[in-house]
Parts: structure tokens; sequence; C-alpha cells
């Protein structure tokens, strides 16, 4: 639980100023849905890619992992949204919840405090993956029309050309004229608290309530996920911090950009705000206990 409030207090602060912003100005979540696809987590990712140095292979085992772990998610999904016959609007939302963990405000930051420099490199590896499937791919999955059409709508969402260009500039060793790449820094800075502050005026216009849809994604993402890492990990023969991180950013809550995809690509906004915080709520129980189990494997 200590280690838990230096990520989540802070988190619940932003979120409690975009509920009294969402009830008291009048703001539009459109933008900042549109701001934070289309300019700040991009800079995020290409800032993420520029900065790191953890080795390629165990890079190379995460991303693989992670990978396999989100297929998995993804048929889980499936075949809940199709045997219980929901909507299309459920259908998409229930994807995004069950994909896409916060391993970015709250994954990174426990897992800084908790393992260190080391387990932070891995964690950040992790959280360019999950990027890459939300920001790259999701928004093509959440419209839902042919893959032709999802490939080139991939195309013309600027984070695969972050992503490129991150990496070029890091594998080129190349510097940044004119202190840029700072900038580029306090652009990404800035993705996680718009994300948290259009979750909070969301919020704002939500009737809350825990139903049946809330609790089966709760479940998914906080109980499900991790035990589906874990043997995912194993099957890859991941060791020590590789497997651990792999096992603690797979048992994160539900992403706060989640809401931010459902807002701007389609699903029912009002379900997955309540299904992250939720998720977040009752991640108090379960990542301390996740944390004690993953050091001990």
């Amino acid at each position: 639980m200590t280690a838990l409030l230096p990520a989540i207090v802070p988190v619940s602060l932003i979120i409690l100023i975009g509920v009294l912003a969402g009830r008291k100005l009048s703001l539009d979540p459109q933008t900042l849905s549109q701001l934070g696809v289309y300019i700040l987590a991009p800079a995020l990712v290409a800032d993420s890619l520029y900065r790191t140095t953890l080795s390629v292979q165990s890079s190379f085992g995460l991303l693989l992992g992670f990978t396999i772990i989100s297929l998995l998610l993804y048929a889980i999904a499936w075949i809940i949204s199709h045997f219980f016959h929901l909507s299309p609007a459920l259908q998409k939302s229930l994807m995004a919840t069950t994909l896409f963990p916060n391993n970015g405000n709250l994954g990174l930051p426990l897992i800084d405090f908790a393992l260190g420099s080391a387990g932070l490199e891995r964690a950040i590896v992790y959280m360019i993956g999950s990027s890459i499937l939300m920001f790259g791919v999701a928004p093509a999955l959440l419209q839902g029309y042919s893959l032709d059409y999802g490939i080139r709508l991939t195309l013309k969402l600027p984070l695969i050309w972050a992503m490129l260009a991150g990496l070029s500039l890091r594998w080129l060793e190349i510097k940044l004229p004119l202190k840029l790449d700072e900038g580029i820094t306090q652009l990404g800075e800035a993705a996680i608290p718009i994300a948290l502050l259009l979750l909070g005026m969301q919020l704002a216009s939500t009737s809350f309530h825990i139903g049946k849809y809330e609790l089966v994604a709760t479940v998914i993402r906080l109980v499900l996920a991790p035990l589906i890492a874990y043997g995912v990990g194993i099957a890859l023969r991941l060791q020590g911090l590789d497997l651990q991180v792999l096992i603690l950013q797979s048992a994160m809550p539900v992403a706060v950009n989640t809401v931010v995809l459902a807002t701007e690509f389609g699903g029912d906004a009002s379900r997955v705000a309540r299904t992250i915080v939720i998720s977040t709520l009752l991640g108090f129980l379960t990542l301390p206990a996740i944390l004690w189990a993953s050091a001990r494997f």
C-alpha cells in the first residue's frame, strides 16, 4: 500500500480537478482527446524511445511477451462479447478496457519505487509496446472497418511516425540541436495530465454505479491479465526482473487514455470511465499482492 500511494495520490488529485472543471467550465472533451491522440501521446512515445538504454535481448523478450498477452486478452474479450451478444459500443469498450493497462502514469512510478532503475527501464519498454498498440493499432481496431481502411487510418496517425523518429534518433545517436529534445519531453509529459483531466471531465457527466460490465472488465484487467502474463513469461523462459515487470505491468488497472480512445474512436465512454475508476481503486488491493507474489517467482 505504501508503494502505491506516491503514484495514486497525484493521479487522484488531477482526476478530481478534471471533475471540477467538467462541472464548472464549458470545455470540449473532444478537443482534449484529439490533443492527446495527435500531439501529446506521440511526443511521449518518441521521447521514451529516444532515451531508453535497455538491452535488445530484454527488450525483445518483454515486447514478445506483451504481444502474446495482448492477443490472448483480445481473444477473451472477443469471445465474451459474442457469447453475451454485447452491443457494438460495449464490444469496443470491453476490448479497450481489457487490452490497455495503466502502465504509464501508474506502472512506471510503482515499478520505479519497488524495483529501481533497472525495473523502470524494462517498464518503459513494456509501456512503449502498449502505447504503439493503444495509439497505433487500437484506433483502427475500434473503428471496425476493413483491414485496408485500418492500415490507412493507422498510417495517418502520428504515433507510428513518432515511434520511427524516436528509434532512428536513438540508433543513429543524433543529438537534436537547440534543445529540441527538451521541447519533445515537455510535450510528452503533458500527455498523462491531459488524459487524467479528460477522465475527470467524463466522470463529471457520468452516473456512477457498479454493474456487471464494470465488474467483469475489472476482473479481467486485475486478475486474469497477470495470470496470463505469468504463464506467457514462463513459456518464454523470462526470469528475474524481466518476468516480474511483465507480470506487474500486465496487472495494472485500466489505462486513463482508454477514455480518450472511447471518446475519439467509439465505445461507451461512461462505462469506460467507471471501469477505470473501479479498477484503480481495487488495484490498491490486488497490486500489493501481485508485487509480493512476483518477487518470489
